[in-house]
Formats: structure tokens, sequence, C-alpha cells
């Protein structure tokens, strides 16, 4: 096996071995290579069919959203998806489908494998909200015929000249199929309104929600009616409480437990089942794996797996029988606080854009700082908890995704009324921080790169991976990124991205904070 596209990937350089090996996420020899087979058969198809129809599109979705970190370890539906692609070539009447050998970009030149490793995992990432968008009857034709675009170029030679505009290209359609997402989500579920959301679980039966797909989450809320049973969000699932038209169900409690990696630990002996609907799944312990289940793309050996007919009666019958706390029990967040307030997404932000303007022209507010992105387990990620509580009194936070765990329960107060922590959403909700950043530059008759504005990102997977080339595409500069550089960029890349777009890698707080604000 090689792999290198997650944070945490071994000595930061990529997870190799053999049979009976396992990577840091826990995908074992096998898996890893199966997924390279079934990318190698996307690579394949792609050069093979020139005119996908909407059914091609879809397995595209699935298989390429399959392959992210934590969504599926589980080498049979591997295995059962790479068929798909071979029998999908045979519907275009493709006797046999040629499957590119993935050894062949994981041997290739540092700069080259560099390169292509930022679309192949920009792709991934993307297809995660292109299939999110598309359970919900939203397409983007543009986005679709990227993907195919994408991967032929990854399977053909290419230079650095010829890779480097397709890199940014990734970035441009991510941010096309962020927005179709955005806009699925908004018009299915309502504009986000802030919300406070109870870190308790009452007594009695409960369901936990993880992953960030809103479409189960609602099915689940609707065959939950009337049964006495809440449910409350995990992880990314948390800015759900934030929909008015989820808000609507009653049984829709709060949150349990914080950010993904640390599941394995909030998750042992919890006498209530969990659902995962997308990513975010960790190898699951003995502890709690009776009472694990998984839906569309999530797959986990032995667990049962909740199909296309979106029957949760298992998950439900489960709850039942394990019957929750006897007591109402509270929790906290990893700092303390007892709740977390969500659903400042552009929407809300841009409502109050004047007083957010006027607050700046006073002085009140002097900077505004992007701190979130995937949160993980390798040591030193307590530099965003910090750099958080150290930021200066007259700055606001805004923040998205499962980063915002290591400081969303701080009560950091607010400056004219406006909260000085903003939690904008899920990952994908990176949308509304450029929507607020190009408002407020507008606002201001400047460029994005002239505000008062600094992003401070964690990454992980490759979702991270496709937001941060749509900042780059947009040509914001000066990101700060950790709590390491990605493993798959070569000194050459790395030092391309430094001249052009001055990313630094994080070092500490104190010392960011000196050099951000002078």
């Amino acid at each position: 096996m090689f792999c290198f596209q997650c944070e945490q990937t071994a000595r930061g350089l990529g997870c190799t071995g053999c049979t009976g090996c396992a990577g840091v996420c826990g995908k074992t020899h096998d898996v890893a290579n199966d997924q390279d087979d079934l990318i190698g058969a996307l690579i394949g198809l792609s050069n093979a069919v020139k005119t996908p129809d909407s059914e091609t599109d879809k397995l595209m979705l699935e298989a390429l959203f399959t392959t992210v970190t934590n969504v599926n370890f589980n080498e049979e539906t591997i295995k059962e998806m790479t068929s798909k692609i071979d029998s999908e070539a045979a519907r275009y009447n493709i006797s046999s489908l040629s499957h590119y050998d993935m050894k062949k970009l994981w041997n290739a030149d540092e700069d080259i494998r560099s390169l292509k490793s930022l679309i192949l995992f920009g792709i991934k990432g993307m297809a995660a909200y292109a299939y999110h968008a598309m359970v919900l009857g939203y397409t983007d034709t543009t986005v679709n015929e990227f993907f195919y675009k994408a991967l032929r170029t990854i399977g053909e030679k290419g230079t650095m000249d010829e890779l480097l505009p397709v890199v940014m290209e990734t970035g441009k359609v991510n941010l096309a199929c962020m927005e179709l997402l955005d806009k699925a989500n908004t018009e299915s579920y309502g504009t986000p309104v802030p919300t406070t959301v109870p870190l308790t679980v009452e007594k009695g039966p409960f369901i936990v929600v993880s992953g960030h797909d809103l479409k189960d989450l609602k099915l689940l809320l609707e065959q939950t009616k009337d049964k006495g049973i809440n449910v409350y969000t995990h992880g990314e699932m948390l800015p759900a409480h934030a929909y008015p038209l989820l808000k609507e169900y009653p049984q829709l409690k709060g949150n349990y437990g914080t950010a993904w990696q640390n599941q394995q630990k909030e998750f042992a002996n919890i006498p209530a089942p969990v659902l995962f609907t997308t990513n975010c799944l960790m190898p699951v312990k003995p502890s709690y794996e009776d009472r694990v289940f998984t839906t569309e793309v999530v797959s986990y050996p032995e667990l049962v797996h909740i199909g296309d007919d979106k029957d949760f009666a298992p998950v439900i019958q489960k709850a039942l029988e394990l019957g929750g706390y006897n007591e109402d029990t509270e929790f906290t967040g990893i700092n303390g606080g007892k709740e977390v307030t969500t659903g400042f997404g552009h929407g809300t932000v841009l409502s109050v854009a004047d007083k957010v303007v006027d607050a700046v022209k006073a002085g009140d507010i002097k900077h505004f700082f992007l701190v979130g992105g995937c949160d993980g387990a390798r040591p030193g990620r307590n530099y965003y908890t910090e750099f958080v509580e150290k930021a200066p009194t007259d700055s606001i936070i805004l923040t998205l995704a499962c980063g915002k765990y290591r400081f969303n329960d701080l009560d950091l107060g607010t400056i004219d009324g406006l909260p000085r922590i903003m939690d904008m959403g899920q990952c994908n909700d990176a949308y509304s921080a450029i929507k607020v950043a190009v408002a407020l530059a507008d606002a201001f008759d400047c460029g994005v790169n002239e505000l008062p504005l600094t992003m401070v990102l964690s990454w992980y997977e490759q979702k991270a991976v496709c937001i941060l080339l749509t900042l780059l595409s947009l040509g914001i500069k000066n990101i700060y990124l950790g709590p390491t550089l990605p493993a798959f960029l070569s000194s050459n890349v790395l030092n391309y991205l430094v001249e052009n777009f001055n990313i630094s890698p994080t070092s500490t707080p104190e010392e960011d904070l000196k050099k951000i604000l002078g």
C-alpha cells in the first residue's frame, strides 16, 4: 500500500506496508490497494466514455466519495464498486475497461506526483459536496464534466506547466460546487439562523447522527416522530440545528460529543446507536460496535448498513432496546462549555453587514480571523484553541467545519452585540466565508487581500484540499496552514505556493498573531 492523502499519514511521508499492515487511519493494506484500483477504473472510464449520462455521473461521484479518508474500510464493498465501474463501461458497449495503474502516479517524478495528487485529492473532496447536492436533486453539468477531465489529466503524462492550470481549475470548479450545495441545502431546509445548541443529553432513548448528510438526518427525524426517541447531532452534523425546517422537529434536541477523532472514547459503551451518514468514521471498538450503523457510501466490515430504502427501523429498534440514560446527563465541550452556537452562514452575516461595517469604521472591530477546517488527532492542534483565546478582544472569529470544536464552547463575549465567535457551518460552508469576504471587500472598495482578514486553517482530509484550492483560485493570499503541511506537496510545488500566495505553516499562536497584526 501507499497512501499520503490525509494529514496524519505515517512519519509525515506516507503510509506504506504489506498484507496485514494498516495505515494510521485504520485502512488496511488490501483496502488501500482496492481503493487505488477503484480510482484506476474511474480513470479508465473517463477515457473510454465520451458522453456520460446522469447514471454514470452518479456512479462517478459515489466512487470518488468512497475513497475519501474515513469513509470506507470494507474491502468487499469497494470491490463491488469497482465491478459497477466495469459494468458501466459495458453499458456503453465497451467490452473490456482498461484500468490505470496507480503505481504510475505514486512512482512519478515528485513534482508531477504532487500536482496530480492535488487534483485527485481535490476532486475526491469535491465529489462529496456534489454527491450531497445530487441526493437533494441539484446537479451542475459543468461540475460533473470536470471530474472526467481531471481524471483524464491524472492518467496522462503532463508537465508542470500543463498541470498547474488544472490544479487551479479544480479550485474554481469547487467554488461552483459549494455554491450548488449551499443552494440545495437552503432551498431544501431554509436559510440557517443563529441557534444555541445544548450539550446535555436528556434521559430516555436517543440516536446520535454523525457526518454531513442533512437529507439522511431529515429522513431519520421523520421516522422517529412520536416514538419517544430524541436525536442528537455529532461532529459536522452540528450545523443542522440552524436550518428552520429541521428545527421544526422537537426530537432534535442537541449535540453529543465533539470532533470525529474523539469518537472512540466518546462512543465507548454509549447507551444509544450511532448513525454514520458520510465520512468521519474511525475503526470501531468492541465496546460499541453493536450499536454503530452506516448508510450511503460509508461502510465498515460486519456493521449493519442502511440501504437505499432508507429504512432506519434497525437504528430505531436499537435506540429503544438500549434505552438511553436514566436521567438527564450533562456533557461539556473540550473547554468546559455547556452549549455551543451555530447558524452564522452568509445569509445571517450579510443581513447585518451594515452593522459589521460600521463597527469596523468605528474601530470596534479591528480584525477578522477565519479559524477552522478539519480537526484531527495529531498533537499540536491545541494551537487553534490558544490562537482564538489569545486573539485580540476587538477581533471576530469566523469558524467552520469540525476544527471549531477546539474552541466553539468558549465564551468570548460580543462586540456591539455581535458574538465574537461565529460558526458558519460545515466544511462546505467555506462558501459562506467567501461570500462574506467578498461583500466586505466591496463595502470597503478594496480587494479581499487588503481586508483586515486572516485565514488560519487546519486540514485533515481531501475536502480541505479542494477548499484550499478554491481559495487559491480566487487569488486569496497570506493563508496560515497547519498543523503540518501536506506530505504530497513537493518542495518545488510548495515553493510555488509560498511565492505566489504567501502560504505560511503555523508556528505558535503568539508568533503568528504578532506577524499578522504587526
